[in-house]
């Protein structure tokens, strides 16, 4: 695909602004975090509970005697929005009440 993976690691308040400052350096154009139940800060994308319900659905439409290749190719749309408040106060951070209005689960 011509894309290039950079992996930045930030445990401290310090770590996490070289982090951002080298992403912006590098010109990156998206950002992938760790999953705030592992101790990560946020993280933003498709729903885990959506996507296994889609799971679920083919699994049993198989079961039933279904083709695996007949069966239509299906994305999760559902999105969600998650903070870890531990991780957030390890850090200093204060999350504005806005984004904690925001998400779905912190």
């Amino acid at each position: 695909m011509g894309k290039k993976l950079a992996v930045f690691e930030a445990r401290t308040k310090d770590e996490l602004n070289k982090a951002f400052t080298a992403i912006l350096e590098q010109h990156g154009r998206a950002l992938v975090v760790d999953f705030p139940a592992a101790g990560g800060l946020v993280s933003y994308g498709t729903s885990l509970a959506d996507a296994l319900r889609l799971v679920g659905n083919y699994t049993g439409r198989i079961l039933k005697g279904e083709k695996p290749g007949d069966l239509p190719i299906q994305q999760s749309v559902r999105t969600e929005f998650v903070i870890n408040l531990k991780t957030a106060k390890a850090l200093g951070l204060t999350v504005p009440h806005g984004l904690l209005n925001a998400a779905e689960e912190a």
